[in-house]
């Protein structure tokens, strides 16, 4: 397994959850010298290698943003696509090909791949990825191994929820997304678990 520094590492995503980086980072720090570097290790980062040998982080953006808030500087990498002779144009169409980007803001916009931010720390807030990814924690839907199933239920919570801008209303509305991700009207999305009455 190879390792990378986290600055090199590109994101292919426009956003994360802050919220879920800061509970990641939390987790991280409490962990002893010789847990965190088992944890760094259960996690490596995939990366596809586009033009001119640039390392595109596929997923796990989450762990890797944690952990240079953290303080490690260096992560294992799988390296699962080597891309490298392509240009940009077919590497971003491969690229969209095989679910492995998604250049939608906060808002559920899509931008331009241009607009990507450099490093994994600097992406953009998105409160409904966070929100998600509370509803999934908390058993709202499973996990599957459907690529950007957390941006599916983002957008969801989205069209349906007022943006949560505090941690008081964020709580509030955990309640609500839990009951909408049982409803029938998140019928079809990945990891959907049925009703509940």
């Amino acid at each position: 397994m190879d390792t990378r520094q986290i600055e090199e590492l590109r994101p292919t995503q426009m956003t994360h959850g802050a919220r879920e980086v800061r509970e990641k980072a939390r987790q991280y720090r409490s962990l002893s010298s010789h847990d965190l570097e088992m944890a760094i290790a259960e996690k490596p980062i995939p990366v596809v290698c586009g033009p001119n040998g640039i390392p595109f982080a596929i997923d796990h953006h989450h762990v890797a943003a944690a952990l240079w808030q953290v303080g490690v500087r260096a992560v294992p990498v799988v390296l699962v696509r080597d891309l490298s002779s392509s240009t940009w144009a077919s590497f971003w169409l491969s690229m969209e090909n095989q679910r492995w980007t998604f250049p939608y803001d906060a808002q559920g916009m899509r931008r331009p791949f241009a607009e990507l931010a450099e490093h994994v720390w600097e992406m953009k807030d998105d409160e409904y990825r966070s929100l998600a990814a509370a509803v999934r924690d908390a058993g709202g839907y499973e996990k599957t191994s459907v690529p950007l199933e957390e941006f599916r239920w983002a957008d969801f919570f989205r069209a349906t929820l007022p943006r949560p801008d505090s941690d008081e209303k964020f709580t509030a509305l955990l309640k609500e997304a839990l009951k909408l991700a049982r409803s029938d009207s998140a019928l079809g999305l990945p990891g959907y678990l049925g009703r509940t009455d």
